[in-house]
């Protein structure tokens, strides 16, 4: 229905799907579970990352073949990655800090912290989608990543639910350490806000990261919500700012592993295209074609450049992006209408104080 995931490549694409999924859901225990395993996770290996792309930059600009080659260079040197990627370690790190209670960490005012970076990851994914709109209403663009992106109404309308989204994110200053330290605790933000967040994100990751979607818009999404569902309740923010910072180092050093080419050639088996290219790889060549581009990497002077005589197909794009607008009106009218019934600001005190997740999540929390 969403994705191209039949034929000759099903196996192979199925299967890494959830060897993904796995490989998240052990790393993220790997990091919660202890001081070391998240200073490896989120302040070694960033570090060590953060100079590994300096060097790459640096070295482009002097012309180095090394780097111009570099597939990080040629495919995931846009701002949107690089703002998601320390964005999300800033929101790891932060999380550390209140669950350990490191400095700032054990201060009160410091508990609006989660809020403030989670609405800010948002507002760059919100951004991202308005700029497609922008740069391509009804026709395909070239994104500075070398993808060919379809711009329309559903941008604006998953645009509008990630604003909504924001406000959906209620009892700002009731976030805790767990009682074994090994989570942050946001209890109010039980299973509706992280269903119609997954629901928001999936439709951006599906509109705007259209030919990494099937590993970042559903492996990436299921890891962390599977873990507060299952085994980690009240700990979804800290699971899902893990697992993506986790998940952005991996893709900004190989992004071959899910990468579709210009020329339509994928280097593995497993890489996925969403059914809004009609033929798959074949309509990627064809919108190159369209558009008299054969080079192999993505230039400056051929960023943003529109085709408007090759079909797509928005249609799943729009049912998505839709029901993430329904979604995030009816939970945040919800939350409306709980707060004037029980006279209370909903970011400021508890709403879902009667949901079991709520009363569980609360229980494991040092208070």
């Amino acid at each position: 229905m969403f994705f191209q995931v039949y034929g000759a490549n099903a196996l192979a694409q199925w299967g890494m799907l959830l060897v993904v999924l796995l490989g998240l859901i052990l790393l993220n225990e790997f990091a919660r579970r202890t001081k070391a395993g998240g200073a490896i996770m989120f302040f070694v290996i960033p570090a060590l990352l953060t100079v590994y792309f300096v060097a790459i930059a640096i070295g482009a600009a002097n012309g180095s073949e090394w780097a111009l080659k570099n597939q990080t260079h040629l495919y995931m040197n846009g701002w949107f990655h690089y703002a998601k990627l320390y964005a999300a370690l800033t929101g790891c790190i932060g999380f550390m800090m209140i669950k350990y209670k490191w400095g700032i960490g054990a201060k009160h005012w410091f508990k609006p912290f989660p809020f403030i970076i989670v609405a800010i990851n948002i507002l760059i994914a919100v951004a991202s989608d308005f700029e497609s709109a922008i740069k391509g209403w009804n026709c395909w663009w070239l994104s500075s990543e070398g993808v060919w992106l379809y711009g329309g109404w559903h941008n604006v309308m998953n645009g509008v639910a990630g604003i909504l989204n924001i406000f959906c994110m209620t009892a700002w200053w009731s976030v805790y350490a767990s009682k074994d330290k090994k989570d942050m605790i946001w209890a109010d933000m039980t299973w509706v806000y992280i269903i119609i967040y997954d629901v928001w994100n999936f439709a951006y990751t599906y509109n705007c990261l259209p030919t990494h979607s099937w590993y970042c818009g559903i492996a990436l999404l299921l890891a962390p919500t599977i873990a507060a569902l299952c085994w980690n309740r009240g700990g979804w923010i800290q699971n899902r700012a893990n697992t993506l910072a986790i998940w952005c180092m991996f893709a900004q050093v190989f992004p071959l592993f899910q990468e579709t080419f210009m020329n339509g050639r994928q280097w593995f088996d497993w890489a996925v295209l969403p059914v809004q290219y009609p033929q798959g790889a074949e309509t990627v060549r064809q919108i190159y074609d369209a558009a008299g581009l054969t080079a192999e990497t993505v230039t400056p002077d051929i960023i943003g450049t529109t085709v408007n005589t090759v079909s797509a197909n928005p249609t799943m794009m729009t049912v998505i992006s839709a029901l993430a607008l329904i979604v995030n009106i009816i939970a945040l009218a919800y939350i409306i209408c709980v707060s004037r019934k029980r006279h209370i600001n909903p970011y400021k005190e508890d709403v879902f104080i009667n949901q079991k997740y709520y009363k569980e999540a609360m229980a494991r929390a040092d208070v």
